[in-house]
């Protein structure tokens, strides 16, 4: 198997230590430079600041990397070349030895090979507005039914089609809570106002998985923790700039795998840079939370 394990992740697995897998996505397709690897750094950072061990996932030169050296991560950041690897990529990269940076998908999907069951991120992918017509249905909603990790995010994006997400979620058995909020977060925006089940302390997550995997269930979970409340955004503002983005995008022929990208930007540009901002903070207070997770998990199972 072309899988390598970083001998610190591979050191805490063995021990029994906390470990937080984290997507390559981001650095490579997510920030502009030199915010990408900044961001990178100081998520790993929290990660080892909480006494988890982090564990960034890629694909180099045809070989899964679980857990990555300061300079691979610079070479990711710098890159141009970087493929974007949902689990239906991974074998042409792998093939072709060619560079990859992973999505929740491919993440998760890489993450339960090597042992890991927990992942932060930003927002998870869902059901692209339209997608009743276009079937725009990310991959992460199907990979979180048959791969048993927890994603810590915020919510999904709230680009997307958030209640037909969450149906999906639904009928795919894949059981979602929020922490310490009344609704599913909306990435950008602390509410959406759809309802899901709240937790509110971190024992109570460790229990959700103990019983969750007591049940035998292939399925992983989505953990959705707020954004930080001193940079959240009002829904109604985020969705007139979503309701231009997509009109522009629309007149531009804008679509699949291009539109996420380009509304992420579109949005950036009309919030003055402020939903990037958000999107950093966030991703750091979400990795944090994750290595607490981890590490809460590590006790009691001592």
């Amino acid at each position: 198997m072309n899988l390598e394990i970083h001998p610190s992740v591979a050191r805490a697995l063995a021990q029994g230590r906390p470990v937080v897998a984290l997507e390559s996505t981001l650095i490579c397709h997510g920030l502009p430079r030199p915010r990408n690897l900044e961001l990178a750094l100081a998520v790993e950072g929290v990660v080892r600041a909480e006494q988890a061990v982090p564990a960034t996932i890629a694909v180099v030169e045809g070989r899964i990397r679980i857990g990555l050296d300061e300079s691979t991560l610079v070479r990711l950041a710098q890159a141009d070349d970087v493929v974007k690897c949902s689990p239906r990529d991974l074998p042409l990269v792998l093939a072709q030895g060619r560079l990859g940076a992973t999505t929740v998908a491919g993440t998760i999907r890489l993450a339960a090979m090597a042992g890991i069951r927990i992942m932060a991120t930003g927002g998870i992918g869902g059901v692209h507005r339209g997608g009743e017509h276009t079937l725009d249905v990310s991959a992460d909603l199907h990979e979180l039914a048959r791969t048993p990790v927890a994603v810590v995010c915020s919510g999904a994006k709230i680009i997307l089609d958030l209640p037909r997400t969450l149906e999906v979620l639904e009928t795919l058995a894949v059981p979602v809570v929020s922490f310490r909020c009344d609704s599913f977060p909306a990435f950008y925006a602390r509410e959406s106002g759809l309802a899901v089940p709240r937790v509110d302390e971190l024992g109570q997550l460790v229990e959700l998985l103990r019983a969750q995997e007591s049940l035998g269930w292939p399925s992983g979970m989505v953990i959705a923790n707020p954004p930080p409340a001193a940079l959240a955004m009002p829904v109604a503002k985020l969705e007139g700039w979503i309701a231009a983005s997509l009109t522009i995008a629309r007149e531009r022929g804008i679509a699949g795998k291009d539109e996420t990208p380009f509304l992420l930007a579109e949005i950036a540009r009309r919030s003055d840079g402020r939903t990037v901002t958000l999107n950093e903070a966030l991703v750091v207070d979400n990795a944090r939370l994750a290595a607490r997770l981890a590490s809460a998990c590590c006790d009691h199972a001592r």
